[in-house]
């Protein structure tokens, strides 16, 4: 009997958050919902990764009504989110309460699937999430942080897939971040973990090494479920491969729900934000290059993104081949981390640091100390004590759970922002605050004065604040 596959389409997280840093208004995407509800798509990636922190600080606008908003269109479709586990959407290590706290609201505002990874494929950080997406009703994705090295082999991923089994995965996922997964890899792995579990396998790569296209054809052929993909405008380059091609690419192997004239009536809509975005520089070219070396440097799309912007904003766009170079070179330092955020931020970042101050480890951010101090988890290889020392000094690594040694946070946070003035608008905004106060904090005001229809030149810049 011919097999069946799914898509999941990106278009709105991961396609846009590779391509153009995730600034895609939702007034661009709310015209197209209606239309792409009919498409067939087993489900839309539409929250989690970098949009919450984007909503707020680029675009001004709530992410939770973002998510609300996506539920009233889509009412075929399952609403999927990304989630870093104990990373949750920030990018440092929160305690169970504020976990739980969040997965609950994710989950009553919208939700249905949570694709849940540990950047360092630390069971331990993920036992929490997935307890609080079943308590809650949810569906509980656990994703493989795929990467290359002498320790990430078969064996080590299938050891993997069979504690996710044992966690209660309810589906399980391979995310290649940076497009490393080769075709024929992808066959010997899904062939193998196939033998372990009948859970659903989904499949999520970039097109940053150009290999995505036929990594998925192979992985289907060994028996994967799901593919992720994204609408042709937000598509290739370091994002996803495009729905509108794989479903053409697939036809001859699989069924599939797609249908196809939905799908590029949708794309030519959408066209609009492809153009736009290379007129304004915010798509820079760079990002739609293929290229092969990426197997050598690991970067994936979102990173690459990101590293563009931050050596522009240091007038240090000469030194891009340079930091390429140095990102394998800390990666190794750091025990051989999967590159995905967090751990991708805090390489990449140390990376710059060490071009472009011209001395290695010379500039050390706070979360590169806590990288090596344990903070994130368990690295693959143990960092060595040179690098240990080099970073810490004189302290000490821990070696338990990370969120063990955090206190709950709820109750701390929420008096913090009722201290701010009265802003707080309902449970969500708490979380929003938690993960980004200034941030949240500078957006519930200007929310604060659309509202009130304030004058803009009553805001006191010295208190940085609208009377309340």
């Amino acid at each position: 009997m011919e097999k069946k596959v799914l898509f999941t389409d990106t278009t709105f997280r991961d396609g846009q958050q590779s391509l153009i840093a995730t600034r895609l208004k939702f007034a661009d995407i709310e015209p197209v919902l209606d239309e792409i509800d009919g498409a067939g798509l087993y489900s839309m990636e539409v929250w989690g990764g970098a949009t919450f922190d984007t909503c707020l600080r680029y675009l001004r606008e709530d992410p939770w009504e973002r998510l609300r908003s996506f539920k009233k269109h889509l009412k075929k479709t399952k609403l999927q989110m990304l989630f870093r586990g104990q990373n949750m959407l920030g990018y440092h290590t929160y305690p169970d309460d504020v976990v739980d706290e969040f997965l609950k609201l994710a989950i009553k505002n919208g939700i249905d699937i949570v694709r849940i990874f540990d950047a360092l494929n630390d069971i331990r950080n993920l036992e929490s999430s997935v307890k609080s997406v079943k308590k809650y009703g949810g569906h509980a994705q656990l994703a493989i942080s795929y990467t290359t090295s002498d320790v990430h082999t078969t064996e080590y991923y299938k050891n993997l897939v069979k504690d996710f089994v044992q966690l209660g995965a309810d589906s399980i996922a391979i995310k290649d971040m940076a497009g490393l997964l080769l075709p024929s890899d992808a066959y010997n792995l899904v062939s193998e973990i196939k033998k372990i579990t009948d859970l659903p396998l989904q499949i999520h790569s970039h097109y940053t090494s150009g290999l995505a296209s036929c990594t998925y054809l192979e992985a289907v052929r060994a028996g994967a479920d799901i593919i992720d993909t994204s609408l042709a405008p937000l598509a290739m380059g370091s994002g996803q491969p495009a729905t509108e091609v794989m479903s053409a690419i697939l036809a001859g192997y699989a069924k599939t729900d797609i249908d196809n004239d939905i799908l590029s009536s949708v794309s030519s809509k959408l066209s609009h934000v492809r153009t736009d975005a290379l007129k304004s520089g915010l798509l820079d070219p760079i990002v739609l290059n293929v290229n092969i070396d990426i197997l050598k440097y690991q970067v994936p799309g979102g990173m690459l993104s990101n590293l563009v912007s931050q050596l522009k904003l240091q007038n240090a766009e000469d030194k891009y081949e340079e930091v390429l170079r140095e990102i394998p070179k800390v990666r190794a330092d750091f025990g051989y981390p999967p590159l995905v955020t967090p751990s991708s931020q805090i390489v990449g970042t140390q990376a710059v640091m060490n071009v472009v101050s011209g001395e290695r480890y010379k500039l050390v951010p706070k979360e590169t100390k806590e990288f090596v101090r344990g903070m994130y988890g368990k690295t693959p290889v143990p960092i060595s004590d040179e690098i240990v020392k080099k970073i810490l000094g004189s302290d000490k690594p821990i070696t338990q759970k990370p969120s063990e040694l955090l206190k709950p946070l709820l109750g701390t946070m929420d008096k913090e922002l009722k201290e701010q003035g009265s802003y707080k608008e309902s449970e969500e905004d708490l979380l929003s605050y938690i993960l980004f106060p200034p941030i949240a904090l500078d957006y519930f005001k200007y929310r604060h004065a659309q509202k009130y229809k304030l004058d803009p030149n009553l805001y006191d810049k010295k208190e940085n604040v609208y009377p309340v």
